[in-house]
């Protein structure tokens, strides 16, 4: 070795072994593990010290890796989370507990989390819940709403025993839990093979711009190791994408014009060195910026013009449902409320950034990423790349996070076609800020409704008008119009209705899916109405809900009617205990003349699971080996939510044998059935229901082999099946049986799609076939001087028909929780202001106040084993409830969301509170 190559190295001793790298001058310590050491346990999710969840200990002390320089460890001692859940005995007592308490979902924060609490522990082996969080506030978690986590490491120490095993109705860790917590999971930027060459795009810095190219192939040529530089020319299909059949708007590429900051122009291929060493700045082209329409209503002017052709106004869609006369039914009424609310753009801030990779492999692309939706990606890319759909491969990694947002096509073309016009293998990841100011947000709504009652409390009329800023592009735009009308109502009983709403393109980022499809902002205006007019009526506002509240045998305000199942009355009332209790506590809470204000508020949702009135199927797929193996092939992507456990529980509840006994393939187009996009609450609905269908389908093919009656046992062995029937036990030799293309000897397939109908131009019809239920209560605390909220409790409770798994339903609802607290008090991305999470604030672990979950189960009729969805309705009671807290506690009524201390303060003022 060099005198020079031998200074240049850095020494240092990782988990316990020596080692030496070749950093750059002020590289990252989380890049040379990572990149040049293979420590991809160490994750990145902001390169800015903001998430945590690159943490790793040196010489015992935790650290940002992102801010840490590499030569800066020179010497000493660095552990990360897989060395220490190897070697101590402390990350390794933590690491059942994380799986005991479901306090890894996702899993992308959980190597930070943990190693931030190995450094408490080895101090303090028994902390308390303050300590916990102060030892791991400094890491962020967008998916558990952190009680879990808390939980997991202050009874670390205990010893619990053996978990139980996964089955129907049963608490068990997640079959998937034990990678998340020893850092063995592969998430979208762990995967691509060393060498392959880095995409980099080129984008707007202009709201709106007109744009032209100069020399890009005399720039490419004075960039040793740039290969190509990619634009719209390079498309092969049309330069159009979206999620919904007939919005296909977005380029890959913008061509002339881009409409929002951040738009991609042209993507740079090169080595990794060569790419990190560009000065985008001096890309050659030229920018004439445009007056953007940014506002609702700057788009809706006259004489504003059109961001796209043919969608006058720049109204991009709409919905409506009606019933009844609601102007009739409110001019009669003896009470009407009124409420007009804004709400924001609010970010995923899922802590996995965007990433993945693609490579040819003979003639067919194969792209390895992070997506909620595998069999949407490789349709989308099929077209955009004019190809076969059979000639695609997309195989989902670990997913750090989704809630609706890697629903949508980001990357993924770009280093597609890197790909395939280079041959190699081309990855992607995009950085905090380039993730935030791009991919899609929770659309902002401006919203009023109009509630009567007759004097008996009685919902006597109800309208609702609410626009919904779109962005750019339609993404989910056309969902959330035509949801948002259906669910405006909350799960309530309204004969005389009307509900309208629209999509209005903007020049700001798309607005897509985000947990809720637009249902959270209409909660909150109906939600607070709702409070008004009880407090109007002099009625309690819980009892004013149960009065009014859905029930088996009405109709909603589709004219839909479910003769069972109906479980928001059972919500409501589970919350009365707490309710009551919160109410003498507020009353007698005394702040000896200072500023502290208490109120405890409450709030109801409800949420269609699937698609609205359009089909919905999932397939599963299973077979039997000649080894006497189950092998199922589940293609529901897991992005924390825990379908990699559910659908096997159903499934083998089904078959009839134990989950241990079944092989799981997860999701790959290649080797899984489509088993639909994981979004609209509908995994375990859809996807659960065909798991069911193809363990009862393959459970008769076996019982038909060994000539066995409906109940027989089946037992699984190695290498054999039997099969008791009474007291004959039949031993199946599956040597005998013909295998498959497959390789099964025995194999079944099945599809389920939800039983709906179209709407007709009121709404009436039938959008769904399941709704879940949920009710909220929340307590806080006002410091009526500072506009601050501080949550002290939620209490949760949730109709969810079966508990597949009770842990990873609460795990849910905490998360839910989070994000509705998030969106109520502090969440607010303001394009081009707010593209980092240093200055877009998500909860903490000491944000979030203890979290109750009451589970009910009031089965479905239609759901496997009567279960029903329940994602999306974690999150939508729980910023009404907050809101009508402040409300009890102030007398102010929030109309701008997130009520952050300044517009608090504000209104507070306004209201008489000096």
């Amino acid at each position: 070795m060099d005198r020079i190559a031998a200074e240049t190295l850095t020494a240092f001793i990782l988990n316990g072994s020596d080692v030496q790298a070749a950093p750059r001058l002020g590289e990252r310590l989380s890049e040379t593990l990572r990149e040049r050491l293979g420590a991809r346990d160490v994750k990145v999710g902001c390169n800015a010290g903001d998430c945590g969840a690159c943490t790793v200990l040196v010489d015992g002390a935790p650290v940002c890796a992102c801010l840490t320089p590499a030569q800066a460890v020179a010497g000493r001692r660095v552990e990360t989370l897989a060395g220490l859940v190897a070697a101590d005995a402390d990350a390794a007592r933590l690491a059942r507990s994380f799986e005991r308490h479901q306090a890894a979902q996702c899993g992308i924060c959980t190597p930070g989390m943990m190693v931030s609490a190995v450094a408490l522990l080895r101090t303090v082996p028994e902390p308390s819940e303050a300590q916990v969080a102060d030892a791991v506030g400094g890491v962020l978690c967008r998916c558990t709403g952190y009680r879990k986590i808390l939980e997991a490491v202050r009874t670390a120490h205990e010893d619990a025993g053996p978990a139980p095993e996964a089955g129907l109705g049963v608490a068990a860790p997640r079959l998937d839990g034990r990678a998340k917590v020893a850092g063995t999971e592969r998430f979208g930027d762990d995967v691509a093979p060393a060498g392959a060459l880095v995409a980099r795009a080129v984008r707007a810095p202009h709201h709106r711009a007109r744009f032209a190219f100069g020399d890009l192939d005399g720039w490419r040529a004075a960039h040793p190791g740039v290969a190509c530089v990619l634009t719209a020319a390079d498309v092969p299909g049309p330069n159009a994408y979206g999620t919904i059949p007939g919005f296909e708007d977005q380029p890959v590429f913008a061509e002339g014009e881009t409409r929002f900051k951040g738009e991609a122009v042209a993507c740079v291929v090169g080595t990794a060195e060569a790419v990190a060493a560009l000065d985008l700045g001096h890309f050659p082209v030229t920018w004439e910026p445009l007056t953007p329409l940014l506002a609702l209503d700057d788009a809706l002017a006259e004489g504003a013009g059109d961001l796209h052709a043919g969608r006058a106004g720049n109204v991009m869609c709409g919905g409506r449902v009606a019933c009844g006369d609601a102007d009739a039914a409110l001019a009669a009424a003896a009470e009407v409320a009124e409420i007009e609310i804004a709400t924001s753009f609010v970010e995923h801030a899922y802590i996995e950034p965007e990433a993945g990779y693609a490579e040819m492999v003979e003639d067919r692309l194969h792209l390895h990423t992070c997506t909620q939706a595998p069999g949407m990606f490789r349709d989308g890319l099929a077209r955009l790349l004019a190809l076969p759909a059979d000639r695609v491969r997309v195989v989902p990694t670990a997913v750090g996070g989704g809630f609706g947002s890697k629903l949508d096509l980001t990357l993924q073309p770009m280093v597609a076609l890197g790909a395939m016009r280079t041959g190699k293998p081309v990855r992607m990841c995009y950085e905090r800020t380039e993730s935030m100011a791009t991919t899609t947000k929770r659309h902002p709504a401006r919203i009023a409704v109009r509630v009567g009652a007759a004097a008996d409390g009685r919902l006597s009329g109800m309208t609702f008008r609410g626009d919904f800023n779109t962005g750019a592009y339609a993404s989910w735009g056309p969902t959330v119009a035509n949801r948002v009308p259906i669910h405006a109502s909350g799960p309530y009983a309204c004969r005389d209705y009307r509900a309208e709403s629209r999509a209005i393109h903007t020049h700001s980022a798309p607005s897509g899916a985000f947990r809720g499809f637009g249902v959270p902002q209409s909660a909150i205006a109906q939600e607070a109405a709702f409070d008004m007019l009880a407090a109007r009526l002099g009625i309690d506002a819980l009892d004013f809900r149960i009065r009014n509240a859905l029930r088996d045998g009405m109709p909603t305000v589709c004219g839909q009617v479910f003769d069972s199942g109906v479980g928001i009355v059972a919500c409501l009332e589970a919350l009365r205990p707490a309710w009551t209790k919160a109410l003498r506590d507020c009353a007698s809470f005394d702040p000896a003349g200072g500023p502290l204000r208490r109120g405890v508020g409450v709030a109801a949702g409800w949420y269609g699971c699937g698609n609205t009135s359009l089909p919905n199927p999932s397939t599963i797929r299973a077979g039997l080996t000649a080894r006497g193996r189950v092998v199922l092939h589940q293609g529901a992507v897991d992005i924390g939510q825990g379908s990699n456990t559910v659908i096997p529980v159903i499934f083998a509840e089904a078959l009839g044998v134990p989950v241990a006994d079944i092989d799981i393939l997860g999701a790959d187009t290649d080797l899984t059935p489509d088993a639909g996009k994981t979004s609209a609450s509908r995994q375990t609905f859809v996807s659960g229901n065909a798991a069911r269908a193809a363990g009862a389908a393959l459970r008769a093919a076996i019982l038909r082999t060994a000539n066995a009656g409906p109940d027989a046992e089946i037992t699984l062995g190695d290498g054999h099946v039997h099969v008791r029937d009474g007291t004959r036990i039949e031993a199946l030799d599956l040597a005998r049986l013909d295998p498959d293309p497959a390789g099964y000897v025995l194999a079944a397939e099945e599809t389920w799609d939800p039983p709906i109908a179209p709407l007709d131009a009121d709404g009436q019809g039938i959008p769904y076939a399941q709704f879940g239920y949920a009710a909220h209560l929340a307590e806080v605390e006002v410091d009526v001087a500072l506009g601050t909220v501080r949550p002290l409790r939620i209490v949760a409770a949730h109709d969810v028909g079966r508990a597949i798994n009770p842990l990873l339903v609460e795990g849910q609802v905490e998360g839910g929780v989070a994000q509705g607290l998030g969106m109520a008090l502090m969440e607010e991305f303001v394009p081009g202001r707010t593209e980092n999470l240093h200055d877009y604030l998500i909860p903490t672990a000491g944000d979030v106040p203890p979290v109750e979950t009451l589970v009910l189960e009031v089965p479905d009729p239609v759901g496997p084993f009567g279960a029903k969805g329940l994602g999306e309705h974690a999150l939508i009671p729980t910023a009404p409830a907050i809101l009508n807290a402040i409300r009890h506690a102030t007398g102010v009524t929030v109309t701008q969301v997130p009520a952050t201390p300044a517009r608090l303060r504000a209104a507070l003022k306004e209201a008489g509170h000096a």
